[in-house]
């Protein structure tokens, strides 16, 4: 998935800040090495100088006074590195050093995107993300199957255990496919069931591959579409722009919680409407059922999701009771 042009800019100054810091860092050392060894610093001229007459001379075509002044440079550097030794620094004290030898902090083999480029933008994915901390924590690494009962439940007409294992195999098959699998999810179920937690799941593989996740609350979301309403800071525009509706997979967890009225209604629609437009993802999570969000916001919001969304309904038993008395 390719990153924004801000995203993309974002990296590339880091890398141009982590060259500069390079160059600076390697002046302190070699002025380091000069005031500790004089002949250092003249090693380097007559190697400069060496080197440039050597040139010179492969251009006439002075191939012995070539070769002569070859051997005369690798004898200064061995000269170098016995007072290196003799002062107890590194061989390559001198020298540049990276954080990524393989590009020489560049971000870039060639034409290709160095591994540390790729890695630096999931760093900068879940930063974006809001939810890092949470994520290290929640994620299909972790999510358990064993809070759910294996015994059989008429209502689903199997256990919920191994429900809640299609339902995880649902999830898997939304990250795997995506888009093509279809852009949105909304999970409902009573509180404590896991929808944050699979919200959460998919948040982190997404970011893994390299796109971008907002997560926030029903609060949160209004709290922003109000401070761009009220707001004539081009700042505020941009918060919305960037957090809801150009992420390419925004979470809004607990829709339903916050107060809801005329301005929460147009606004909810608005998103929901705006990224399906738009192409990008969306994932809710409720303990409403489907007749509730009509009752709550409108006909056409429940028949945007209804029909948009791929609803996952979850079933079992407060996990957060279960895990402060270790029942599992």
């Amino acid at each position: 998935m390719p990153l924004k042009n801000s995203q993309y800019d974002i990296l590339m100054r880091a890398y141009n800040r982590r060259q500069l810091e390079n160059r600076h860092e390697q002046k302190l050392r070699v002025e380091h090495a000069y005031s500790l060894s004089p002949r250092l610093k003249q090693i380097d001229e007559e190697i400069s100088t060496f080197s440039a007459s050597r040139a010179r001379s492969r251009i006439m075509g002075k191939e012995k006074d070539s070769e002569i002044l070859k051997n005369t440079i690798q004898q200064r550097k061995e000269e170098r590195i016995t007072i290196l030794k003799s002062l107890n620094l590194p061989l390559d004290y001198m020298e540049m050093h990276y954080h990524c030898p393989d590009c020489k902090d560049t971000g870039y083999i060639g034409a290709q995107k160095c591994h540390c480029f790729q890695q630096a933008a999931v760093n900068l994915l879940y930063d974006q993300s809001n939810i890092r901390d949470v994520l290290q924590k929640e994620n299909f690494e972790t999510f358990s199957l064993n809070y759910y009962s294996p015994n059989y439940d008429a209502t689903l007409g199997q256990s919920t255990q191994n429900y809640m294992k299609s339902v995880l195999e649902r999830c898997l098959n939304f990250v795997r496919n995506y888009p093509e699998s279809g852009q949105n999810i909304m999970f409902t179920g009573t509180t404590g069931v896991g929808k944050t937690f699979l919200s959460n799941c998919i948040a982190k593989a997404m970011i893994e591959q390299c796109y971008s996740v907002v997560y926030l609350t029903a609060t949160e979301l209004f709290n922003i579409f109000s401070r761009g309403c009220f707001s004539y800071e081009e700042e505020a525009s941009d918060e919305i722009d960037h957090y809801i509706l150009d992420s390419d997979i925004l979470i809004i967890d607990d829709l339903g919680t916050e107060r809801a009225n005329s301005f929460t209604v147009s606004k909810l629609f608005y998103c929901i409407n705006e990224r399906y437009g738009r192409k990008k993802g969306t994932i809710i999570s409720t303990n409403l059922k489907p007749g509730e969000i009509r009752d709550l916001y409108s006909e056409r919001i429940a028949s945007r999701i209804l029909s948009n969304y791929e609803i996952i309904t979850l079933f079992g038993d407060d996990i957060r009771i279960i895990k402060k008395f270790g029942k599992a």
